[in-house]
């Protein structure tokens, strides 16, 4: 009996290749910033590009994919999976107005396959450079024994910048401010566990053709998150929009309401308009199956709203205007009030979520017929 690493189950020269397989990805989000190339026990950044700042501050987040990586590997496709992550990771920097600087992944799997490994931080590097963040360093882990051959997860962390006093948040926010909502692509990363329940309980699979779906299954459920920060980095660039835009919500675990509450002032509160916008079909044709309603599953998944941003009711249409100029479609949902009111569960508003003493929200009206 051999007592080696490789009979442990634990294929070190394949970790190798899986390095020499996606180097020339990673390279290419790289710019003069980024030192010591791939491989080294550590990234090095250099933040001399800082000191062009009156008072920076650090922003950093960190998540992962969730159950979504569970369909991912059901189809055997794994091209998407890395721009969910960075979605997941980079996109939270920007709610408080930051750049980001750059990225780290983790990958565990049962057994590295090369080519498999490469495809995943392929896909990751791509939404580094659409979102101008280096990929400066990376781990694959093999737990054999603890995971299946077939099996992996993946997770990152990114660190970004933002001038102290342009620091987005709640305490910029004013009564009459517009709340504009940015069309998601579709379920993102999030609610993955509910719809993986749902299929199973229809004895759906995923490989399966549905004219419902308007395709095969798991390949609508793998669509990809769509990317806002760059597009919103450029926006919160420009003069002529400077100062404009006063809070930033990411829609993701929580649902619609908890997430836009986050980023409100207490006393504050929001109606927002469920008339102003369709929830695209696979939102709807989950509903269905499950037996239930759109409104039922606002908690969990975005409905066709991955982000708001709380704007100067001046210059919203201008905001929206040019968000939606840099591809991402954008409309008004609803307008914040710091009237004195009295916020009850049962008046189905949410008040604050994740330990934020938040505003309050509540969803209103109906969603059109599709």
């Amino acid at each position: 009996m051999s007592n080696s690493y490789a009979a442990a189950g634990v294929d070190t020269e394949a970790g190798d290749r899986a390095v020499e397989l996606m180097k020339a990805a990673v390279q290419q989000t790289h710019g003069p910033e980024v030192l010591g190339g791939v491989g080294g026990f550590a990234g090095l950044f250099d933040a001399s590009a800082l000191k062009g700042y009156a008072h920076p501050l650090l922003a950093t987040s960190t998540d992962g994919v969730g159950t979504k990586v569970a369909i991912a590997q059901a189809l055997d496709k794994h091209d998407t999976i890395g721009q969910d992550l960075v979605g997941m990771v980079v996109d939270d920097i920007v709610v408080v107005g930051a750049k980001p600087l750059f990225m780290t992944d983790y990958i565990a799997c049962g057994k590295v396959v090369p080519e498999r490994i490469a495809t995943i931080v392929a896909g990751i590097a791509r939404a580094c450079s659409a979102t101008g963040t280096a990929l400066v360093g990376g781990e694959t882990a093999e737990h054999p024994g603890l995971m299946g051959a077939d099996d992996y997860d993946v997770a990152g962390a990114a660190v970004g910048v933002v001038e102290a006093d342009a620091t987005l948040g709640a305490e910029r926010v004013r009564d009459g401010d517009v709340v504009l909502a940015l069309e998601s692509s579709g379920l993102h990363s999030n609610g993955y566990s509910l719809v993986r329940h749902i299929l199973a309980g229809a004895s759906l699979a995923y490989d399966s053709h549905s004219d419902d779906f308007g395709g095969v299954v798991g390949e609508v459920l793998l669509e990809p998150t769509r990317l806002y920060t760059g597009p919103l980095v450029q926006i919160l660039a420009d003069p002529a929009l400077a100062g404009a835009i006063h809070s930033l919500s990411h829609v993701t675990g929580g649902g619609i309401a908890a997430n836009l509450a986050r980023v409100l002032p207490v006393g504050s509160w929001v109606e927002v308009d469920r008339s102003t916008w369709s929830p695209a079909p696979v939102f709807r044709v989950l509903s269905s199956i499950a037996g239930s309603t759109l409104e039922s599953s606002e908690g969990t998944w975005n409905l066709g709203i991955g982000f708001f941003a709380v704007v100067e009711a001046g210059r919203a249409d201008a905001v929206a205007a040019a968000i939606s100029a840099l591809g991402i479609p954008t409309w008004p949902v609803g307008t914040v009030s710091t009237a004195a009111r009295s916020f009850w569960p049962a008046d189905g508003f949410e008040q604050g979520a994740k330990g934020v003493d938040g505003g309050a929200v509540k969803l209103v009206g109906a969603y059109p017929a599709p």
